[in-house]
């Protein structure tokens, strides 16, 4: 049975029992030369974000939909060794000669022999199309491994298109996580090649050195346009971890009406909710109708913990606002006939966080009240923003949280 490598990506695994244990993130290959690379096994990613090796030998089954395998995984975080490959992370985009015509690797095909071992030996490779320069695609083949030149070579100009493709399917945090472990070549090229707004999401996912690694390799006008595509919290958290001149210079480059808000954010203490909060949370005028605001906490890129609920503030409604009336929880929302204005429905019941609270407060009210998002209001009676739980949960957690996970877990298997 043959399978290509890159269409693995992303695919469940599954234990013996029939759950659910992970996804695939690589494959891992040992090239040697013409001979065709042995697999040696699987990097798979369980919760939460952690990286193992699952054993070539280990595997039952192994198609487009499902990985089954047998025995127990052993846990501990995968490492890789100096002469191991990444099939998916590090293969494919290579530009390789077949036959004496450069060519781009697409992907790669693994079979198992009669020894039962698993071999990579197929490779598929595409031409650029005579006339159309590089970037147009021309004749894809699949070819032998051995008629393939150029695996062992490092290059600069790698590109990364062919890598998306196996990881268009990635949440922003699983794709945060995969560029992660990249190799920093690797990483820079992947985030090159993702657009603006991909690119945005990611970066709100990564830890602080490889957002600031990513950040400042890319030209200074690309890194104000992705700036200007991430939440103004999270800009705002990134440009206070840069040097101060570095951070004005690409402030300065951002639309204003974009820089705006973030320099609004970088006026409050880092942690105090002023610092953390989001200043675009879904607000309306009390003229506004129930169904305006369902339409409005409806849209696909707002988080749950924004689209918990409406703040209701007279005009003008972008932060600051005029002055704060109240807010509808999305539930309140579902019980009401649509034509119902907010202005009758609103819940005044609690006063409303103000900018300098701590971090510690801010954490007590959301509990003592159940409330998974709180507006945030200045002495002006104005509006400024929201704190939601999950951008308390980023302060509270430890600085390198992301990183953490995977090493204490590994001491805790030890």
């Amino acid at each position: 049975m043959r399978i290509f490598i890159a269409r693995l990506a992303g695919t469940p695994v599954f234990d013996p029992a029939g759950d659910q244990i992970g996804r695939v993130r690589d494959v891992v290959v040992a090239i040697a030369g013409s001979t065709p690379p042995h697999v040696h096994g699987l990097v798979v990613e369980v919760q939460p974000r952690r990286r193992v090796f699952l054993p070539i030998t280990r595997i039952r089954s192994a198609k487009a939909g499902a990985v089954v395998f047998s025995g127990q995984l052993n846990m501990r975080r995968f490492e890789q060794r100096a002469t191991e490959t990444l099939a998916i992370a590090e293969l494919l985009d290579l530009h390789v000669e077949v036959e004496g015509e450069r060519m781009t690797v697409l992907d790669l095909a693994m079979e198992e022999n009669r020894r039962s071992e698993w071999l990579i030996t197929k490779v598929a490779v595409v031409g650029s199309a005579p006339g159309l320069g590089l970037r147009r695609r021309g004749v894809t083949k699949i070819v032998d491994w051995g008629e393939v030149r150029g695996f062992g070579a490092v290059q600069k100009d790698q590109g990364a298109a062919n890598l998306l493709v196996a990881f268009e399917s990635m949440r922003a945090a699983d794709l945060a996580g995969a560029l992660h472990e990249l190799p920093d070549k690797r990483r820079v090229e992947v985030a090159a090649a993702l657009d603006d707004v991909r690119l945005a999401d990611v970066l709100e996912e990564l830890p602080e050195r490889d957002q600031i690694g990513i950040l400042s390799r890319l030209a200074p006008e690309r890194a104000a346009d992705v700036l200007e595509e991430m939440n103004p919290d999270d800009a705002a958290d990134l440009l206070q971890d840069l040097p101060a001149e570095q951070a004005e210079a690409l402030m300065a480059l951002m639309e204003p009406e974009e820089a705006a808000p973030v320099r609004r954010l970088l006026i409050y203490p880092e942690n105090t909710a002023g610092g953390i909060m989001t200043s675009e949370p879904v607000v309306l005028p009390p003229n506004a109708t129930v169904a305006e605001a369902l339409a409005s906490i409806r849209q696909r890129e707002l988080t749950p913990a924004v689209a918990a609920q409406v703040y209701v503030a007279r005009p003008p409604v972008e932060t600051p606002t005029g002055r704060f009336l109240g807010l509808a929880h999305f539930q309140r929302l579902l019980r009401e006939p649509p034509s119902t204005l907010l202005g009758g429905i609103l819940d005044t019941s609690l006063d409303p966080i103000r900018p300098g609270f701590s971090l510690n407060q801010v954490t007590s009210y959301l509990a003592n009240y159940n409330l998974v998002a709180a507006p945030v209001v200045n002495e002006a009676g104005r509006l400024v923003g929201a704190v939601t739980v999950d951008d308390v949960l980023d302060h509270l957690l430890p600085h390198d949280w992301r990183e953490r996970d995977d090493r204490s877990r590994e001491g805790e298997s030890a």
